[in-house]
């Protein structure tokens, strides 16, 4: 998980997931103040995790008939790799 670049601590979770929905909003850290912008390669992360898995599954991957179980299944790999996404992102101080 992502530490503050000035004194180590550590970012919530749900701080990190809250940047996501917010147009990738930055983090102030919640000891020392500053101000923590998401980088360029992250923001990649990100669509590699969510949208990129959906779309290869939809088009390609998916065994179902059925277009509303196929749509169904890449909305939950969307959702499970927003999820995890905030492990593998990283924050410059601004």
């Amino acid at each position: 998980m992502q530490t503050c670049e000035n004194c180590n601590t550590p970012f919530s979770w749900g701080k990190i997931y809250g940047s996501f929905l917010w147009n990738y909003q930055p983090i102030t850290c919640k000891e020392c103040q500053t101000i923590h912008k998401i980088t360029i390669s992250s923001r990649f992360v990100f669509v590699s995790f969510t949208i990129l898995p959906m779309l290869i599954f939809g088009h390609f991957l998916s065994p179902f008939h059925n277009i509303l179980l196929t749509l169904g299944v890449a909305i939950l790999i969307c959702i499970v790799g927003s999820l995890l996404a905030p492990y593998f992102v990283t924050y410059k101080r601004k």
